[in-house]
């Protein structure tokens, strides 16, 4: 099994962790760069091979990972020259890859099993997985519904229920043939073009652990978890 990592990101939000390292690369807990659980997860899944596309500091990720003999894996490395979006590096790595690979972001930290997600994706026919996490977002004001002027509704302060990507898709290689190499193409524009075409992606619900540590809150959460929660995250690894 294939799968690409995206790190070719500048990590603003997580800035200033991200001065000197590549955001896939700051540490998690005392040991554990969140690249390297990354890779020892999918070793652990059997993903056999991996690409990753770096960008921003990208020598120091390939300095730090090298071919990926130490977690059993052949890798590889694709350098975005400029920014071309979520699934733009993968335009250009295209027959590089297999029929369907797995594509994540190098900034996740979670116990999905990747496997399981390139498996359903590839019984679901979809040109697209996507998975899924259940996110409660609050407000914190009192949220007005208005019709000609009118106040016809009030809530003090509601949360709503929300399924997001968690950047981790199944990709089907057909699915990428109607775009240009070299040019950018974000996530959110290969969704639309799919939903347009009557083609839409399968969710993958997931519903276990998963932080996005490009966001600083997440970040110092998982930091704070790594301990309690390592044998969850590197379990068989």
């Amino acid at each position: 099994m294939h799968a690409v990592i995206l790190a070719g990101g500048k990590g603003v939000r997580l800035r200033p962790y991200t001065t000197a390292l590549p955001k896939p690369l700051v540490p998690i807990g005392d040991q554990h760069a969140i690249l390297e659980i990354v890779l020892r997860q999918l070793s652990a899944a059997g993903f056999d091979r991996c690409t990753i596309a770096i960008g921003h500091l990208g020598e120091i990720i390939r300095a730090y990972v090298g071919d990926g003999s130490q977690w059993g894996m052949s890798i590889d490395y694709a350098t975005e020259e400029s920014p071309l979006g979520t699934m733009g590096p993968l335009l250009t790595l295209r027959d590089r890859l297999p029929e369907e690979f797995l594509v994540m972001n190098g900034d996740v930290l979670t116990d999905l099993d990747y496997a399981d997600v390139l498996r359903r994706h590839g019984r679901s026919g979809a040109p697209l997985t996507i998975a899924t996490y259940a996110r409660k977002v609050h407000i914190d004001f009192g949220v007005l519904t208005t019709d000609a002027s009118r106040v016809v509704a009030f809530t003090e302060k509601p949360s709503m229920d929300y399924r997001v990507s968690m950047g981790v898709y199944g990709v089907s290689r057909t699915t990428l043939d109607d775009y240009t190499p070299g040019l950018p193409l974000g996530f959110d524009e290969l969704v639309l073009d799919l939903l347009r075409a009557q083609n839409p992606p399968h969710a993958y619900e997931f519903d276990g652990y998963w932080l996005d540590i490009g966001r600083p809150d997440d970040y110092d959460r998982a930091n704070a978890e790594f301990t309690s929660r390592k044998s969850l995250l590197l379990k068989g690894a």
